[in-house]
């Protein structure tokens, strides 16, 4: 049985399939000694290097996972990047014995919940936009929230050229607010509260669809559950 060299190496855990292709193009790989196409398959045995780095799939034992799944509480000041140049990066934080990587990204200046993982082949499934998972976030702002900020916020907001989809909010404190989005465009909650002159002063993601938060201490992560790797993948039978 074979698969595409882009699959073969995010089983592995080495990077995300969309980074694996990036790799392919940037002629970083090769397949037992030549440099490999997007459609490119590998076999059992083949020799795929990365930067001349030798790649293997994992083989769990039984009953053990094949792949890492974690939910981290990321303090403010943590970059969601693998890149090991970046100060303050996510990979390092963790400081996992795999190599894993953040599913989507949360903002340096924000904090909460975001998952990471060894597996690059469920990251598209779960980013992907039409699929529009629920993420929900408690915000705190500089003036005091009104019914009417609260709906224009849930109407749909005008920000990178586009407006932002219908989403869920409701107030939690005079100064906060909590907010239910299914889409997640580059510091959107930030520009959406600054499009009626508010200005955020916290921001924490307290669920990913299924996953919550709960009482996970800022820097501090953990295994996600067996019922919560099913509500993520629900068309998944192994992880």
């Amino acid at each position: 049985m074979s698969v595409r060299v882009n699959k073969f190496i995010a089983d592995t855990g080495f990077c995300s399939r969309r980074e694996a292709e990036e790799l392919i193009k940037a002629g970083r790989v090769t397949v037992n000694g030549h440099k490999p196409s997007l459609t490119t398959r590998v076999a059992e045995g083949d020799s795929v290097l990365v930067d001349g780095q030798s790649l293997r799939v994992r083989k769990a034992k039984p009953g053990q996972r094949k792949h890492v799944y974690i939910a981290l509480n990321k303090p403010v000041g943590v970059t969601c990047t693998t890149d090991e140049t970046v100060k303050g990066n996510i990979v390092d934080f963790v400081d996992h014995e795999q190599r894993i990587f953040p599913i989507g990204r949360l903002d340096k200046d924000s904090e909460g919940l975001i998952l990471l993982t060894s597996n690059g082949d469920i990251v598209n499934e779960l980013l992907r936009a039409e699929n529009r998972k629920e993420k929900e976030y408690l915000v705190a702002v500089n003036k005091p929230v009104t019914e009417e900020f609260l709906r224009g916020m849930a109407k749909g907001v005008r920000i990178h050229r586009e407006t932002t989809l219908p989403c869920k909010t409701r107030r939690i404190a005079p100064y906060g607010f909590a907010i239910t989005l299914t889409q997640g465009l580059n510091r959107q909650i930030r520009l959406m509260a600054a499009a009626f002159g508010y200005r955020v002063t916290q921001l924490r993601r307290v669920r990913i669809i299924n996953v919550k938060l709960g009482a996970l201490k800022i820097g501090q992560w953990r295994n996600l559950t067996d019922a919560e790797l099913k509500g993520l993948l629900p068309e998944r039978t192994e992880w």
